[in-house]
């Protein structure tokens, strides 16, 4: 996997680079500001040596407001193929949503502080880059808890909320099961039963599954 990373703290950018490259991964190059992503991968391609995924930080210089965010707009509109992951401090569900706008593929967004967990967060940086979905729990949970179409996940039970939170943060159904405690055959017919309620035919592929959720609930 070949990965572009943008932020502006030395110290995490440093961090993040050698989280990947001792698993194996090649970090293509490191930035300090969105305007720097940009040129970099406007190079890239033109050698055509696009990178598999971005990691970018959500506020970067010179106001340290929304940079890098719309720089993963930008650049998720001039290469559709390109994966980008997102690292915010806080959950701000207005750069959530606008990321996730047009299509949910290959894109993801997470607090620093998944960082920490180093396991899931190089697990969601090859989600991502593989074209899946990766989002925090805690942005999950706000754009379930404000989405406009409230009558139809009131008809959902607490369980298939449940399994639609761990559905849009990318969960495979096995790794449903698994945080669940139950079996795959009880994802499943969980996962049949959102999707009739949600009127959402069930395609082959779990990410495609996950971005038909995220779509309607971002319609």
């Amino acid at each position: 996997m070949r990965v572009v990373i943008a932020e502006d703290s030395v110290l995490l950018r440093e961090g993040l680079t050698r989280l990947l490259t001792d698993r194996g991964h090649e970090v293509v190059a490191g930035v300090g500001d969105a305007e720097a992503l940009i040129k970099t991968i406007t190079e890239l391609d033109a050698q055509g040596e696009l990178p598999d995924v971005v990691v970018a930080d959500v506020r970067m210089p010179p106001t340290h407001t929304d940079e890098g965010v719309r720089a993963s707009v930008r650049l998720r509109k001039a290469h559709p193929g390109l994966g980008v992951l997102v690292l915010s401090q806080y959950v701000e569900e207005r750069y959530a949503t606008e990321l996730l706008a047009g299509s949910s593929r290959g894109v993801g967004y997470l607090l620093k502080d998944r960082v920490a967990e180093v396991r899931e967060f190089v697990d969601a940086v090859v989600r991502v880059a593989q074209g899946g979905t990766a989002l925090d729990p805690e942005v999950v949970a706000q754009l379930l808890g404000r989405s406009r179409k409230q009558d139809v996940l009131a008809g959902l039970t607490p369980r298939e909320r449940e399994v639609l939170g761990l559905m849009a943060e990318g969960r495979t159904n096995s790794a449903i099961a698994r945080q669940l405690v139950v079996s795959d055959g009880a994802v499943e017919k969980h996962v049949s039963n959102i999707f009739m309620k949600l009127g959402l035919s069930p395609s082959d592929g779990d990410h495609r599954r996950v971005l038909a959720v995220l779509t309607y609930l971002n319609s």
